[in-house]
């Protein structure tokens, strides 16, 4: 009896110690929450501190509020339209005496949104406010946004080297061979290179002549920009000879930075703290260095997003495009599809945007968006589409029902091909002596097999199912852009293009950013384009929603703000990025042997940009667990 009311006692006791934990996360978040609210009366004279540590994307993810638990960093996602729009606000208001680029911890962003933000970085510039910035190893990226500064600061002890687009990637056929696992693919496209990890050990000639088109388009541009916000900064010599230049400062980065004109300051976050307070003000009740902060969540509040005239709808497809309901940052078919519905049910919308930020995914969803876009045509509503960083593959698909398709020089597009994979482990079985036999009725019996491997019966009919996605994708685009089938084809085959190209090619119609493209739908609605407001067709995150993203962010004070952690040097930007190479690779994997539909993607997309969003919160997450198993 003692024994039953002993272990009734433990019961008891754990019962009460998770209601205390539960009440305790509970009040944490709440006073997280409440702590974090922006509040637009705080904001005073000062430093707008633009502090961008994580990553810029289109449409940042909902908050992971059990993503630390594990160890490892959450890193941040700033919306793009939000940088714009608080460096655009800052650059003729009085209350705002400098703005302060924080980018040690800066991850990077696609090229098309580092350098629209480089160009709102610039009208500042030019508005003649100050412009500072801050970095112990500044990266490709960073790099381009410190340029537009009018002044730019580096750690002595760091140092900055550029690296270019382009790297290795992992082929797995060595491994797959192995194993004995059989990668059965169907594709069209002699460049949809996606699949040739699992069927070559190294590029193909085709996708080599690819990707060296891109890469050079696109590192072409960022040399170009950089000249334009910086022509002092001499990039030469750290582009063709870097060893030489490292070298010739005796090892010293940034002192090598100084003298080809890279950077005007050498100092810490002391010097560069007391130089802001310089301009800015010091705030006396707190440590040396530190400065009249303004909050860009406070700044953001206090200059709100225009909700005056006439309402043009600006419908998001950002993240991979997968079938079904998902949250924001990812392009969930049946999500996207609803909310378009459900706008076009209930607001008073006068024309459309598509603005599409995604590599595509699932060709089942990619139609299901498409379908709901053309309920606006149906409607009469003039619709533009507006490329962001990414509409390649299914996010060209459904970017075919634009009147006008508007893109940014190094907006990475095309991807016009179709694809399926299908692993089978027939001769992996047979290596531990496992074979596999039954009874068919039909050649389409238990096919496609997984255990015995598939038949030629399926794999031509899954092979023709390919060829007519395909057909059915040029013949969207071909009726799109008023070509031929012939010509579509001739420039699809699963090539990936830039802007720039694209637009020559005819898959784009101009240049120009999300701004443009609502007002070229304005005019097609004969509306004056002054007297218009966007309404972005999203969900509106709930009151838990917030709760979540508040104990998961923090609250986040003045002094916290005004001096962040160290991103590191050199040294740890390099392992960091390798590490997400790795992690992309992996993730890589995992998706394609799992894919259950026809895909529309463009995996090789992943190459130009950061980690982001659920997709890359998941693969840094795999990798974690990669190398926890290993022991490293």
């Amino acid at each position: 009896m003692k024994l039953v009311r002993g272990a009734w006692k433990l019961l008891v006791g754990i019962k009460d110690a998770l209601v205390l934990l539960f009440m305790l996360f509970f009040f944490g978040a709440l006073f997280a929450l409440l702590s974090a609210q922006p509040n637009p009366a705080a904001v005073k004279d000062g430093a707008l501190l633009m502090a961008l540590d994580g990553t810029i994307v289109e449409q940042p993810a909902e908050a992971d509020p059990f993503a630390g638990l594990a160890g490892g960093e959450v890193m941040r996602e700033h919306r793009l339209r939000d940088v714009v729009r608080a460096l655009d606000a800052a650059k003729d208001d009085a209350r705002v005496k400098v703005v302060v680029l924080d980018l040690d911890r800066f991850m990077g962003a696609y090229p098309a949104a580092v350098a629209e933000v480089g160009e709102a970085i610039r009208r500042v510039r030019d508005a003649k406010k100050p412009v500072l910035a801050y970095a112990t190893a500044y990266s490709d990226a960073s790099y381009l946004l410190a340029a537009n500064a009018s002044e730019i600061w580096i750690d002595p002890m760091g140092g900055t080297l550029f690296s270019g687009p382009g790297g290795s990637r992992l082929y797995y056929k060595g491994l797959i061979d192995k194993l004995g696992v059989t990668t059965n693919v169907y594709k069209v496209g002699k460049f949809k290179s996606a699949v040739e990890p699992y069927l070559l050990t190294g590029q193909s000639p085709e996708a080599k002549e690819a990707n060296e088109a891109l890469y050079g388009a696109i590192f072409g541009q960022w040399q170009e920009a950089v000249k334009k916000a910086r022509p002092k900064a001499r990039i030469e010599p750290l582009l063709t000879r870097p060893a030489d230049a490292v070298a010739a400062a005796q090892g010293d980065f940034a002192k090598m930075n100084l003298s080809l004109g890279l950077v005007d300051k050498l100092g810490d976050r002391l010097a560069f703290g007391k130089r802001v307070a310089e301009i800015a003000g010091a705030d006396s009740d707190k440590p040396a260095g530190s400065y009249k902060t303004i909050k860009l969540a406070n700044w953001l509040q206090a200059n709100p997003v225009k909700k005056s005239g006439e309402a043009i709808g600006v419908l998001t497809v950002a993240g991979e495009i997968v079938d079904g309901k998902a949250g924001p940052g990812v392009a969930a078919g049946d999500t996207i599809a609803n909310l378009m519905l459900k706008a076009l049910a209930e607001k008073e919308l006068k024309a459309l945007v598509v603005r599409v930020d995604s590599p595509g995914g699932s060709a089942l969803a990619s139609e299901r968006i498409r379908q709901a876009i053309l309920q606006a045509k149906a409607k009469g509503l003039p619709v533009v589409v507006s490329m962001g960083s990414l509409a390649a593959s299914g996010g060209y698909w459904v970017s075919t029902p634009g009147d006008v398709i508007f893109a940014e020089p190094n907006t990475i597009t095309g991807s016009i091909g179709i694809f399926g994979i299908l692993p089978t482990f027939e001769n992996t079985l047979a290596k531990i002596g496992v074979t596999a036999d039954g009874v068919k009725t039909t050649p389409l019996t238990s096919q496609p097999d997984v255990y015995a491997g598939t038949n030629e019966e399926v794999n031509r009919v899954l092979q023709s199912g390919i060829e007519q996605g395909y057909r059915r994708f040029i013949g969207l685009v071909a009726a799109s852009r008023k070509m031929t089938t012939a010509r579509v084809d001739e420039i699809g085959q699963g090539r990936v293009w830039d802007g720039g190209t694209a637009r020559q090619l005819g898959l784009v119609d101009r240049f120009g950013n999300l701004d443009d493209a609502v007002a070229e739908a304005a005019k097609r609605a004969k509306l004056d384009p002054a007297k218009v407001h966007a309404v972005h067709l999203e969900k509106e995150p709930g009151w838990f929603d917030q709760l979540i993203a508040g104990f998961a962010t923090g609250s986040g004070d003045d002094e916290e703000e005004a001096a962040p952690e160290s991103g590191g040097d050199i040294y740890a930007r390099l392992a960091a990025g390798r590490r997400a190479v790795l992690a992309q690779a992996l993730g890589d994997a995992r998706r394609l042997a799992g894919a259950s539909s026809m895909q529309a993607r463009c995996l090789e997309c992943a190459a130009y940009g950061p980690m982001a969003g659920p997709t890359a919160q998941a693969d840094a997450r795999l990798i974690d667990v990669v190398i926890a198993k290993l022991g490293w």
